[in-house]
């Protein structure tokens, strides 16, 4: 069995879409980066990558690679599982936060668990998805920013 960690913040800006866990949120800021953005899906591929010693994202997926530029997340994501299983590797379970302030997302949960197990081809049961808030503190809690963290349990097949 392989443990892995993943993180990542992205800063939310008016003007530009929010996509959560493979999810479009309706919202008036979404996340900026040179993909969609999609703090939890990168969360999890780096908890993947990591796992796999395959390194980060931005060493498989660099932003400054123009294949990438507003890429959906959900494509790196098929990339990364394709990458885990030519290694050996499945997916035991995934367990993940999202730390947001606004909005509140806890019924768009279960679309992003069903989106997400869709993609990496797992069971939702496998893929745990929790939102919390950093009670008005920091970037987060001035809705500056949104952050996500995700840990992964591979296991080696045969």
């Amino acid at each position: 069995m392989r443990i892995g960690f993943g993180f990542d913040t992205h800063k939310l800006d008016d003007n530009h879409q929010f996509w959560l866990g493979g999810v479009l949120i309706p919202h008036l800021k979404g996340a900026t980066g040179h993909s969609d953005a999609d703090v939890l899906i990168h969360a999890i591929i780096d908890a993947l990558l990591g796992a796999a010693g395959l390194r980060d994202i931005g060493n498989q997926f660099p932003d400054t690679a123009s294949e990438f530029k507003g890429i959906d997340s959900k494509i790196l994501l098929s990339r990364t599982m394709e990458m885990i299983l030519k290694k050996g590797f499945i997916v035991g379970n995934i367990d993940t936060t999202i730390v947001l302030q606004e909005p509140k997302i806890s019924h768009f949960i279960p679309s992003m668990a069903e989106a997400l197990a869709t993609v990496m081809q797992i069971g939702e049961e496998q893929l745990s998805i929790k939102a919390k808030t950093s009670e008005k503190l920091g970037f987060v809690g001035r809705e500056e920013g949104i952050s996500a963290y995700a840990v992964v349990l591979l296991e080696k097949t045969g």
